[in-house]
This record gives C-alpha cells, sequence and structure tokens, in this order.
C-alpha cells in the first residue's frame, strides 16, 4: 500500500504563509533554472521546503531519500538547490535500463577517478568505496524507478560498505512510487519520502509573481485561468509561459503582457488547444 501523503489543503496554514513563496535569493546553482530562462527566480516551494529537510537529515545520517512527484514540479530542482548548501553533488547519468556495471562506471567518472571504470567489479568497487569513504557525498539518481533490483542492492552494498553511510538520493515520478517500496533494503535506509506537488489554484496568483517580475501586472484571474489551460501548477511550465513571453515583449515592443500577447503565448505552448 502506497503512502504518498493526501493532496494539500487549498491554501497554506497561518504558520507558513509568511515565507511560502519567498525569494531565495543566489539558491540554485548557475544554470540549474530550466531554459536558463533570464529573471526566474527561485521560491521556497511547499515541496522545496519538505525536500530540504529531508535531505537535510538524509545527510546528516548517510541515508538514502526518495523524492517523488509528476513532471514539471521541480523535484531535480529542489534536490539540486538543497544540496548546495549540504555537501557534493554525485548525478548518476546512466540509460535506460541500467545494471550495476552502469552505476560503476557512472560513480567513476563522477567521483574523476584515473583513466576507465577497471573491468573487474571488485578492482571497481575497490576504489569507489575508497573515494567514497573520504569525505560525505549525495549520490543522485533520476528516474530511479527504472533501476532493477540489482541496482538497488549495489547501492545497499554501497552503503553498508561505508563506517559514515551514503547519502543517496532518488527521484522518481509518482508513477514509479510503487517500483520503489517494493525494494525492501529502502524500508531501513530511508530518511523520508518527500513528494512535491504542483501549485493549487489558489496558490499560483501569489507564486507566479515572485517566479518573474513580467507576471506581476497580469490580473490573479488571468494567471489562473492560463494555469489552467497551460501549466497545470507546474512551475516548468510557468517558466516555458515565460520563456515565450519575454520574446513576445522583445518582438512587440510591449512593456507588459496584455490579453492577446497571453492568448498568443498559450497558443504557442499548447499548440492552439482551447480549454
Amino acid at each position: 500500500m502506497l503512502t504518498t501523503p493526501p493532496p494539500p489543503p487549498a491554501g497554506p496554514g497561518p504558520a507558513a504563509a509568511p515565507e511560502l513563496f519567498a525569494v531565495l535569493e543566489d539558491a540554485a546553482p548557475p544554470g540549474l533554472h530550466f531554459l536558463a530562462t533570464p529573471g526566474v527566480r527561485t521560491l521556497l516551494t511547499p515541496g522545496m521546503s519538505a525536500v530540504g529537510d529531508a535531505l537535510a537529515d538524509a545527510y546528516a545520517q548517510g541515508r538514502f531519500v526518495c523524492v517523488l512527484g509528476d513532471a514539471g514540479v521541480g523535484k531535480t530542482f529542489a534536490v539540486h538547490t538543497a544540496a548546495r548548501r549540504l555537501g557534493e553533488l554525485l548525478p548518476l547519468d546512466f540509460r535506460a535500463q541500467p545494471a550495476p556495471t552502469d552505476l560503476r562506471a557512472c560513480l567513476h567518472k563522477t567521483l574523476k577517478l584515473r583513466g576507465e571504470a577497471p573491468a573487474d567489479p571488485g578492482a571497481a568497487d575497490a576504489w569507489i568505496r575508497r573515494a567514497l569513504a573520504l569525505k560525505p557525498r549525495i549520490v543522485v539518481v533520476e528516474d530511479a524507478d527504472r533501476m532493477s533490483a540489482s541496482c538497488f542492492e549495489y547501492l545497499r552494498f554501497l552503503h553498508d560498505d561505508l563506517p559514515q553511510g551514503l547519502c543517496v538520493v532518488l527521484i522518481a515520478q509518482s508513477r514509479g512510487e510503487r517500483h520503489l517500496r517494493a525494494q525492501r533494503m529502502l524500508a531501513t535506509r530511508t530518511a523520508g519520502w518527500p513528494f512535491i506537488w504542483p501549485l493549487t489554484r489558489d496558490q499560483v496568483p501569489r507564486a507566479v509573481p515572485a517566479l518573474h517580475p513580467l507576471w506581476r501586472s497580469v490580473a490573479p484571474g488571468d494567471l489562473q485561468a492560463l494555469d489552467a489551460r497551460v501549466a497545470d501548477g507546474c512551475l516548468r511550465r510557468w517558466v516555458v509561459l515565460t520563456h515565450h513571453a519575454q520574446r513576445a515583449l522583445a518582438t512587440t515592443g510591449a512593456a507588459a503582457p496584455d490579453q492577446r500577447l497571453l492568448q498568443a503565448v498559450a497558443d504557442k505552448v499548447d499548440g492552439g488547444r482551447r480549454p
């Protein structure tokens, strides 16, 4: 049985209101914002806060953390932003159906070990274990639900072999949660399972103008209508909208988006689909 929490309420509680969607200056690593869109800022979303707390615990304890959510809600962004404040990140980039050999090769490369990864698994592991033992690091695995049981066992082997443990972040879309929950080794080695939700419709008028100043002049109702048509609360889609709105403003010479420009941007993003 999955234990993903129920959807959040439409708005934040009184205690969270002063801090929710605050702009975090210089919080994100350079180039991390989608499309490298100028002027996009890092917001303290509920998901960002949840991932930051869970990752801090996992890093301190040398344990796993599983970050879940739909595409475009900011899972990878939240992990990289939070990890920047903690320690060195080791992102693993492997093929669609990885084997332990692929994980070894990725770790060898990411750890900047000399030459190619040894063909002998024992020799490769000796190099990797020696490097990981030097200092705490954060291993990040995207699309972790694509990994086989043998890959999970390999990560368990590295985690259990190190005296300080190993902080491993497993990122997966919502549909991959069942696969991660089925890995018994995660049950006792995981510090948290933060879930990142899309923005609610009520949160959009507060979050989007903080995301980028060009949306400040757009009426809250228009932002909500645009969200309903194109973005569905996903910040990545709002960055795409921002990118196209910037280009449209530059082309027309307008100072701020009007109804016609918003319509044109929405048509461009969704191919002219009507709500």
